[in-house]
């Protein structure tokens, strides 16, 4: 019997576009009260084509408000991956009256029987992104000799008032320095014998962080490298990071970062990165990615639209007591202020959370709980009784996991169905220096799963594709081997009204 296949994905919290083709988050930059969200965008398909930069905007980074088109191809060719920045200081020549925006982007042409040329290009805007004007002179930066260069990522350095690009070249990240954004010149190349390369290096970025409970002033520099999908690897396109310095020419990495360490460990948070020109009043690295997996993008089955992003997280950097530093990421807190409150549930035992859940029917919601270290546990979400998707903690193997072998369609692609896993605790002496308990918060949006474990210590992003009547949550086991009768406290929030507008 075929399953009731629920075709309805599209997230009530997560931003996907009306219709069309959507992958990389672009040109992600703050400016008057707004947070702006440029995306890869193919307006006339729903599956990756010629290349425009799609546009929305918000107020809190959750509710957004898709605007039109903000560049298409032109003779130079479709519009690839890039970033936005202000120019505070009219260092263009572009803003003599106020400061504006600019958008620096990839060129891809691809003639046959031709040479594909990648190229990095300039756009400006005087009205906060509504209108956009390519300049004259594009390209700003070629490189005939490097294959995959792309998805600029420009930022201000100002120890010595440039602007610094990290681009990808391959499997290498060059980085260029300008003083006006419109000549470059070369600074240095990174990647070479470090990190994962099972594909091709793309969206590139590069911040610092301070240590958020590290002494006074100390920071370090952060490099996000998405890895696309050669088909060699089981876990498809996902992104690395490195933790090390940045002297205004070379990226120094840590020791640490000679072993590969991962954004996410589910499959489905690809291609991210951060928000410039946060105020420095707030000061939030802010981040978001694109929920879906190269191994299988172009055949999930949502219909006349395709592709969403990640909810927004902040990066934070955190130090153990054993001096090592970890990547953690967290949900925006804009998130909390769309809850409303279902269930509520204070050290409750199993029967009396069972007992709570049976009840609720629901496909877009926030789970937080929090249980003892020593318990494995495991919730079922989006079931209907017979398919499910399975959150679980391994307190014996110390691992997270999200198993969404029976989830409802997983037979678009061979590769989809299957279990994921994540180490817990990948700092183990900062959890039991400061973290007594084992805290989840479960993000539930129709067609996706966002796990954080341990305020982010751990983190896993997946699709699924449930069947039309998988409303259900549900505890399915608890264990403790040291206390035979664990207690659970236990939030719902509905977020299901935060629908971008």
């Amino acid at each position: 019997m075929s399953l009731q296949i629920q075709h309805d994905y599209r997230g009530a919290y997560h931003f996907s576009p009306a219709r069309g083709w959507m992958n990389d988050p672009n040109g992600m930059v703050y400016l008057d009260g707004e947070y702006h969200l440029f995306f890869q965008y193919h307006p006339f398909g729903e599956t990756w084509g010629p290349m425009h930069w799609g546009h929305a905007v918000s107020d809190n980074l959750v509710h957004w408000r898709e605007l039109p088109i903000a560049l298409a191809p032109d003779e130079l060719g479709t519009i690839f991956s890039g970033s936005a920045v202000v120019d505070w200081h009219n260092t263009t020549g572009f803003f003599p009256e106020q400061p504006g925006l600019v958008a620096i982007f990839t060129h891809h042409d691809e003639q046959p029987g031709q040479m594909v040329r990648q190229s990095q290009s300039l756009a400006y805007s005087h009205d906060r992104g509504r209108t956009w004007q390519k300049y004259a002179g594009n390209p700003v930066l070629t490189c005939e000799t490097r294959p995959d260069f792309r998805d600029p990522k420009v930022f201000r350095y100002e120890p010595d008032n440039s602007w610094i690009m990290i681009v990808t070249c391959g499997q290498t990240v060059a980085l260029y320095r300008s003083f006006n954004l419109l000549q470059w010149s070369e600074l240095s190349v990174f990647g070479e014998g470090i990190g994962s390369h099972d594909g091709v290096w793309e969206c590139p970025d590069i911040f610092p962080l301070p240590v958020h409970n590290g002494e006074p002033d100390e920071q370090r520099w952060i490099m996000l490298v998405s890895i696309g999908d050669a088909g060699t690897s089981a876990e498809g396109s996902r992104t690395q990071y490195f933790i090390g310095q940045f002297d205004g020419t070379h990226f120094i990495p840590d020791e640490a970062s000679q072993q590969v360490r991962w954004l996410d460990h589910g499959r489905d948070n690809y291609a991210g990165v951060s928000w410039s020109d946060i105020p420095a009043a707030d000061g939030r690295r802010l981040y978001i990615g694109w929920m879906s997996n190269w191994r299988y993008a172009n055949t999930t089955p949502t219909g006349s639209w395709r592709g969403a992003m990640t909810i927004a997280r902040e990066l934070l950097l955190e130090k153990g007591v054993d001096g090592s530093l970890q990547l953690l990421q967290i949900p925006v807190s804009e998130l909390e202020q769309c809850r409303h409150s279902l269930l509520q549930l204070e050290q409750a035992t199993l029967e009396q959370v069972r007992t709570a859940l049976a009840p609720l029917r629901l496909r877009s919601y926030e789970l937080h709980v929090v249980l003892s270290t020593t318990a494995s546990v495991e919730w079922e979400v989006l079931s209907d009784g017979q398919h499910r998707t399975v959150i679980g903690v391994d307190a014996v193997a110390g691992t997270l996991y999200i198993d969404r072998t029976v989830s409802g369609d997983e037979v678009f692609h061979d590769h989809f169905a299957g279990r994921h896993e994540a180490v817990l605790s990948a700092n183990e002496a900062a959890l039991s220096a400061h973290v007594q308990v084992r805290e989840l918060r479960i993000f539930v949006d129709r067609g996706s799963v966002e796990v954080f474990a341990d305020g982010g210590r751990a983190v896993m992003t997946d699709l699924v594709f449930p069947t039309a009547g998988a409303e259900r949550l549900g505890l399915m086991s608890c264990s403790d081997e040291q206390n035979e009768k664990p207690r659970i406290s236990v939030a719902v929030y509905d977020v299901s009204t935060s629908r971008q507008a």
